[in-house]
């Protein structure tokens, strides 16, 4: 009893040296059963090569980081990494970002979000957004707590990542006030979407058919297929966008950020569009090409003329 109780101590003294210095910690999404998971046995894998790669996520969590308390904004981002929905490219694309963020002003949270590719999911096209929703809701309704405005919390996505990011953007609710569990009565509409070299279209020409096949197998239900297509998914409160891509992008044809630009401003949507004449596929913050990297600049100031609104 002793020892169970020092360990309590223990750690609720480290969550709050966390919180009181921004340190990055782990929160996993769902304290009780994890909904639309079977068990199979499997074990999560990370590979730390080049680039930290992780698969079969078995427990989705967050990864929290903030900034320090006297220079933050009140934004937040909850951030997806890609992988063509069978990895997460988790530092590139996820806590690389996150730490970016933290240096203008930005809460940055990296989602490790369930792959639909590994059989441990009951409906697997479900479990990425399922994901997506509960960590809106989840940072929502932590958002005193870590110095976040509630009404500023975007979705940021890579590739696949985006994907999931603009899916969230179109297919979002406002939460049920009826449910016993507080986080879940919690909106998980993003204020905003940051999409990077994202897959949008599962219709069009330009789809990446492996992202498409990995989320809804290879023979979909057109419906299924019609609803992930998110330019089709654009509504009046879709959240504004900003979005970004290399022209000479051979991983996603750069048409599926022009696709989900136009619907924007169908919508009369506020949307702000880059397409940099290099960079290919994958680049996350680009560090080593300035031309490239010059994103993270735009995206600075998109985010403080959003915060001005």
């Amino acid at each position: 009893m002793k020892v169970f109780l020092k360990s309590t101590v223990l750690f609720v003294l480290v969550f709050l040296n966390i919180l009181v210095y921004g340190q990055d910690y782990v929160l996993p999404l769902y304290q009780e059963k994890i909904p639309n998971s079977k068990n199979t046995g499997q074990k999560e894998k990370i590979d730390k090569k080049d680039i930290v790669l992780i698969s079969n996520v078995q427990d989705p969590d967050i990864a929290v980081y903030l900034p320090s308390k006297r220079f933050a904004t009140g934004q937040a981002v909850v951030i997806c990494p890609g992988g063509g929905y069978w990895v997460l490219a988790y530092d590139l694309e996820g806590t690389d970002v996150a730490r970016f963020l933290n240096s203008i002003g930005v809460a940055g949270i990296v989602l490790k979000y369930r792959l639909p590719t590994y059989g441990n999911c009951i409906e697997p096209h479900k479990a990425p957004l399922m994901d997506a929703q509960r960590a809106m809701r989840l940072v929502r309704s932590n958002a005193r707590a870590w110095n976040i405005d509630s009404t500023k919390i975007g979705i940021m996505g890579f590739s696949a990542g985006g994907h999931l990011a603009s899916t969230l953007g179109t297919h979002f609710d406002l939460g049920d006030k009826n449910s016993t569990d507080r986080i879940e009565q919690k909106s998980c509409r993003p204020d905003f979407m940051i999409l990077m070299y994202p897959v949008i279209s599962f219709t069009a020409d330009c789809t990446h058919t492996g992202s498409r096949e990995a989320l809804l197998g290879k023979n979909p239900d057109k419906a299924l297929v019609n609803y992930y297509s998110n330019e089709l998914q654009v509504q009046d409160n879709t959240p504004p966008a900003f979005i970004a891509q290399a022209d000479n992008d051979t991983g996603v044809p750069v048409e599926n950020s022009l696709l989900m630009y136009q619907a924007l401003r169908k919508k009369k949507i506020p949307a702000e569009l880059h397409i940099l004449s290099e960079g290919e596929h994958g680049f996350g913050l680009a560090v080593n090409n300035e031309h490239v990297a010059s994103w993270t600049n735009s995206l600075r100031l998109w985010l403080n003329w959003l915060n001005k609104k």
